[in-house]
């Protein structure tokens, strides 16, 4: 029992002294890895290009056909958002940063409204429209984040690099389905020391997502492909924990 308890201690002081050394080790305070949590205000703002719609035989008269869509009247989300994060900074030298961090939006955005038309390709107008909502989830990004270190206790840091989202689209003509979107983000930011180890933090982040082909079927029977871009811009503020 001595010997382990021995073996207990020497242990323990081997970490204390490896971490004092790595701590001693670093070339700023900022280098090293972190986590942390936010909450904010997120901004939506999708581009549904004219698609196409291929209409069978029986559904309007005894002929297939092929016709545009249109969507119309279609709102921008504004929602309420949390984000996780996390990453490693690795000094360049005791002013400098290059961070590579992770970030992911749990849950679902609010939803919005759009009109989706089935144009009468004799006449022009709808032939038919139903309103249709539409929300944003599984926002993800991954991102090179170089970083100013003001002090020990203070980082200015920029964002550059790729991100994802999902598009949720349901409504009375046709069921829920999704499209996934992905494109590239920026952010810039800002932390500061509250206690030796946890840091208060603001950060504002804009994506562009690129063009997507969306596919859904309308009262089960009318395949509709459009394309769907967007852009989107959060904010956030949060607490996060220096390792």
């Amino acid at each position: 029992m001595k010997k382990i308890k021995i073996a207990a201690l020497t242990l323990a002081l081997t970490s204390l002294a490896a971490g004092s050394a790595m701590a001693q080790s670093k070339t700023n305070a900022w280098e090293g890895f972190y986590a942390q949590v936010g909450v904010g205000y997120g901004m939506f703002s999708p581009t549904i290009a004219n698609g196409t719609a291929n209409v069978p035989a029986g559904v309007v008269g005894g002929t297939a056909f092929t016709t545009s869509t249109t969507a119309t009247n279609v709102n921008n989300i504004g929602t309420g958002l949390a984000n996780l994060a996390g990453g490693y900074n690795f000094a360049i030298n005791k002013d400098y940063v290059l961070g590579i961090g992770a970030s992911y939006y749990p849950g679902a955005s609010s939803g919005a409204t759009g009109t989706l038309n089935i144009i009468n390709p004799l006449t022009g107008a709808p032939l038919t429209s139903s309103v249709a909502t539409y929300n944003v989830k599984n926002l993800y990004s991954i991102t090179l984040n170089p970083g100013y270190v003001i002090d020990k206790d203070r980082l200015a840091y920029a964002k550059v690099g790729y991100t994802g989202a999902t598009i949720g689209l349901s409504s009375s003509s046709i069921p829920y389905s999704t499209t996934s979107l992905t494109g590239y983000t920026l952010g810039l930011g800002y932390k500061q020391m509250v206690t030796s180890s946890f840091y208060a933090f603001g950060e504002v982040n804009y994506a562009q997502y690129g063009s997507k082909t969306a596919n859904v079927t309308a009262y089960g029977v009318v395949p509709i492909s459009a394309s769907v871009k967007g852009t989107g811009t959060d904010f956030l503020v949060g607490a996060g924990y220096r390792f």
